[in-house]
């Protein structure tokens, strides 16, 4: 009988081991196919990431070659007018030679230039005039777009001259018409790699380069939170309203708000419509904090107004960026650093050899030199062009803000310097 228990017992412990032992071995075959599957999807994601990679550098090194120096030919395919009164165009540009276009980041803008005759000029080609414009829509493989506004005379004096550029796009140039057209660049754009929620401000025209911000972050499929302020005189002055009401519709994270200084009776009966200028006042009521990046392009008292108001409300300086019109909108701190030294500052045009005291009140070299009688090239007048850049013989220069690129030593671009001394111009 013992014998029997003994083989019982000794039979039910070999099961138990054989059991143990099965159990161990499925186990391991488990993990053993799970370290062969984890093993396989690494190494499948590992060559994803590789083909990521490898596609991402074959994308850059495309989009590099297909980057031009000095001017490319481009013609008008259309001309689109934006608002009522036909004040503000549209050229959607083509490239002459059917190549593909280069890629830019939102909020760049396009250099053009122009050979504009006067009736001086008695048939003859005219002077190569330069103008940069933002480019005012996401980017399409087939084209670039510019939003163009025509300057008239201003109302309080009439006998200022109309923008000369401006009105000659609108007037002379035509759909099918050759223009001469550099490269995107500028360092005012959109970083699309940040998730951080944006507001964009745009007066008037300063709209183009918002618009093109806007729409790559709708056309994105992003849900990085945005809103966007634009500022008007009434109805008559805006543009792609309805482009906008769409957008403002069809993406939750997209928040669109329009602002009329000087409205018309049914200007202010529309959704998310305001009555005055766009402000932080407005910002503080709508926007649930201040945490967000700020990009502002507009007239400079604007400009300078809303940026000013935005550091009291405790935005920082890294958090605001603005696109400049020209020197009136540097900070005035700069003129302030300026009268400081006044007696030591002289120009002097070497051409003509004459010397004149810097008068402190003025913002740009520029504008100096025009105000002498002194001829000197010019384009954009915000430092990107490089039309004015001037050699300077004698001397250094500051600049009243960063140009799009810094000239070597020795030269200086005069829409956006002013003299540290005694400076000799090669003018």
């Amino acid at each position: 009988m013992m014998d029997f228990i003994l083989q019982i017992t000794g039979f039910l412990i070999a099961v138990v081991v054989l059991v143990q032992v099965v159990l161990t071995l499925r186990m391991s075959l488990h993990q053993y196919q799970l370290r062969r599957k984890l093993m396989h999807q690494l190494i499948e994601d590992a060559g994803q990431t590789s083909k990521i990679h490898r596609l991402s550098q074959e994308h850059i090194q495309q989009q590099e070659s297909l980057v031009w120096n000095g001017y490319r030919k481009f013609h008008v395919d259309r001309k689109e007018y934006e608002d009522r009164n036909g004040n503000i165009c549209s050229f959607y540009l083509v490239p002459h030679d059917g190549r593909m276009l280069p890629a830019f980041l939102p909020g760049q803008f396009l250099t053009l230039r122009l050979n504009i005759a006067t009736p001086q000029d008695r048939g003859q080609r005219g002077r190569a005039t330069v103008r940069c414009y933002s480019l005012s829509d996401s980017r399409n493989p087939e084209y670039y777009r510019i939003t163009v506004k025509r300057l008239s005379p201003q109302k309080a004096d009439p006998d200022t001259p109309p923008g000369v550029v401006s009105n000659f796009l609108h007037d002379y140039v035509g759909e099918g018409d050759i223009l001469d057209i550099e490269a995107p660049k500028g360092k005012f754009f959109l970083d699309m790699t940040s998730q951080t929620p944006v507001v964009l401000i745009g007066g008037g025209v300063g709209i183009t380069p918002m618009l093109c911000m806007l729409n790559t972050i709708a056309e994105s499929d992003s849900s990085r939170e945005v809103w966007f302020f634009y500022g008007m005189l009434n109805s008559d002055d805006i543009i792609m309203k309805d482009h906008l009401i769409r957008l403002s519709k069809a993406k939750e994270n997209v928040h669109v708000h329009r602002c009329y200084s000087k409205p018309y009776d049914g200007d202010i009966q529309e959704a998310d419509t305001h009555t005055g200028h766009v402000s932080v006042d407005l910002f503080k009521r709508l926007l649930p904090s201040s945490n967000y990046s700020f990009y502002i392009c507009g007239p400079p008292p604007m400009m300078q107004s809303i940026t000013q108001d935005l550091n009291t409300w405790g935005v920082s300086e890294e958090h605001i960026f603005f696109e400049a019109f020209g020197p009136a909108t540097v900070k005035p701190q700069v003129r302030e650093e300026s009268k400081d030294t006044a007696s030591d500052l002289t120009v002097t045009f070497s051409k003509s050899g004459e010397t004149y005291p810097w008068d402190p009140e003025t913002l740009s070299i520029l504008d100096f030199a025009e105000s002498k009688g002194v001829s000197m090239d010019a384009g954009c007048r915000i430092g990107n062009c490089n039309t004015c850049l001037t050699a300077i013989k004698e001397g250094e220069v500051r600049y009243v803000h960063d140009p799009d690129t810094v000239p070597n030593q020795g030269s200086c671009l005069t829409c956006v310097s002013v003299p540290a001394g005694k400076v000799i111009l090669d003018a």
